[in-house]
């Protein structure tokens, strides 16, 4: 989402989420995996980044809660070994109950057939379903 700001296609709602979370609408939440993820990102991606820092950023420490949920999803195929982030980053969200996972990765987590998936395991394994959506079905901003 964040690399999504400095896209053509996606800035007018990743910015968009951006200023919600400078207006106190959102408080946005990644985890530590975002966070190494960043710390490789160009120099551009680092600095939109650190924005966050401003709008009381929380940042979700890695359980072994989350690497078992994201293994389950692993099992049950929904996504392949290739992908365990992904996977991590939906387990995230699921065992720390955020309220919305939002993304630009319409592959493997914004898409429906997924989504039905892992909020399937989820259940299976007495977590609640998530909420997955892209930042343009989110924000307040932009149209």
């Amino acid at each position: 989402m964040i690399g999504g700001c400095l896209d053509s296609e996606f800035s007018l709602w990743s910015n968009g989420l951006f200023e919600d979370f400078k207006l106190g609408i959102y408080v946005p939440v990644i985890s530590e995996i975002v966070v190494a993820e960043i710390a490789q990102a160009p120099d551009t991606v680092i600095k939109k980044y650190s924005e966050l820092l401003d709008y009381n950023l929380i940042i979700l420490e890695l359980s072994n809660e989350v690497i078992d949920l994201a293994n389950s999803y692993l099992a049950k195929k929904i996504l392949s070994e290739n992908f365990l982030d992904d996977a991590r980053h939906i387990a995230f969200a699921s065992v720390y109950e955020v309220d919305l996972l939002v993304s630009w990765n319409f592959k493997h987590i914004v898409h429906y057939d997924k989504i039905r998936m892992f909020n399937s395991v989820n259940l299976e394994n007495g977590y609640k379903p998530i909420n997955i959506y892209s930042p343009r079905e989110v924000t307040k901003h932009g149209s």
